[in-house]
């Protein structure tokens, strides 16, 4: 027996009928509603559990009705629901219901998983009552990660192609000024055997050649840095806190098995910032991959996730892990491009995220966390007081 049968809203409820065809009614949405869907009431206990919710967590119904939904959560997420549910019964203030998010979810297993979350609410005649719909979108992400592959391939490709042509341009560019400075230099030192008074003059001459030539080699490079480099992003002002949710959402994507405990601790007086959102959910989704990968062979993977104000109107981000930490012998190149700690990495990623963040203003850099592990910190600027 479903234990809010009286709690249907009106808008769910058959148009007719007694309480046996009503029941079944109800039934029959749970037993079909392609989407997991969990009741619960105003302290947060469940009150239905669909039958794609028993496919997608790995309960019965019998085993989560009547407890408190948290237990299909992870940390933080479990130990801040109830607080959650008071702070919205006594003000209305809403974070997702009404609103909708893609968060994490946990599997009875343990494992956590990405979802997609809308949650509604109704009162009853029995009280106040939740829905939750809830959409697993690690098959998605698997889509969109083979086509990702895919694309990666194609890409690679093209970017062998145009490093040749890239190479070939720089090398014919550069080939002057160093020819040049090759001469000079040739010449002042010939000049050297007999250093007299107009020995030294055509000397000074000649270094100062070099040097002009020099300067125009590396006017060459920054033009061409220039020429490759992203223009201005388009900036708005976005929440930390749905920033870092989506982010850790999808980067856990395969990484169930670790058991990665997460704990998530932002200034809610430092949540606006202005960024463009796909560059610094990409640096996010590096940093906590990378963390995460660090963690494999550790007998305790914890991730933490900070966010504070920082100097001069700044927030600063730390994604720190319980991991072996960083090697001496890497910590001076950590951000220097093709050095990498990975068998298999390119050396790109850190890079690119500190350009990224560089881009916004900010600055990016590593320590050794408070769990022995890595820590890496990077610094946007706040938008507290800019409207959207």
């Amino acid at each position: 027996m479903c234990p809010y049968r009286d709690s249907i809203p009106a808008a769910s409820a058959p148009p007719s009928g007694d309480f046996d065809s009503s029941h079944a009614y109800q039934r029959s949405i749970l037993a079909t509603v392609p989407d997991a869907m969990i009741v619960i009431d105003d302290h947060g206990t469940v009150l239905s559990f669909s039958s794609a919710a028993e496919t997608m967590f790995g309960y019965a119904e019998r085993e989560v009705v009547g407890k408190n939904v948290k237990m299909l959560m992870p940390a933080p997420d479990r130990e801040r629901h109830d607080s959650y549910m008071a702070r919205y019964m006594e003000t209305g203030e809403a974070r997702i219901i009404g609103i909708g998010r893609v968060t994490t979810a946990r599997r009875r297993d343990g494992t956590n998983f990405p979802i997609e979350l809308s949650i509604g609410d109704a009162r009853t005649p029995a009280g106040r009552v939740f829905t939750g719909f809830i959409r697993d979108l690690t098959e998605r992400q698997r889509t969109e990660r083979r086509l990702q592959d895919l694309q990666a391939e194609v890409s690679h490709m093209s970017r062998i192609s145009a490093m040749g042509s890239l190479a070939s341009a720089l090398a014919h560019e550069l080939n002057q000024p160093l020819t040049a400075i090759a001469n000079y230099m040739e010449a002042a030192r010939d000049l050297l055997d007999k250093p007299d008074e107009n020995a030294l003059a055509l000397v000074r001459e000649a270094l100062g050649e070099a040097a002009s030539q020099s300067i125009w080699a590396g006017q060459i490079v920054r033009r061409l840095r220039d020429f490759i480099a992203r223009g201005d992003s388009e900036k708005r002002v976005e929440s930390l806190r749905k920033l870092v949710s989506e982010a850790s959402a999808l980067a856990l994507v395969g990484s169930g098995q670790y058991h990665v405990d997460i704990d998530i601790r932002l200034d809610p007086k430092a949540d606006l910032v202005l960024v463009d959102r796909i560059q610094i959910q990409q640096v996010l989704l590096n940093l906590i991959r990378n963390a995460v990968e660090a963690m494999i062979r550790s007998p305790r993977r914890r991730l933490e996730i900070r966010g504070a104000a920082a100097e001069r109107g700044m927030v600063e981000i730390v994604v720190s892990d319980s991991g072996p930490g960083l090697a001496p012998e890497m910590v001076a190149h950590l951000f220097e491009p093709f050095h990498s700690s990975k068998e298999t990495g390119m050396g790109l990623g850190l890079s690119i995220s500190r350009g990224l963040v560089e881009g916004h203003g900010g600055r990016m850099w590593a320590s050794t966390s408070d769990q022995g592990g890595a820590a890496f910190h990077f610094t946007l600027m706040g938008a507290e007081d800019t409207e959207e």
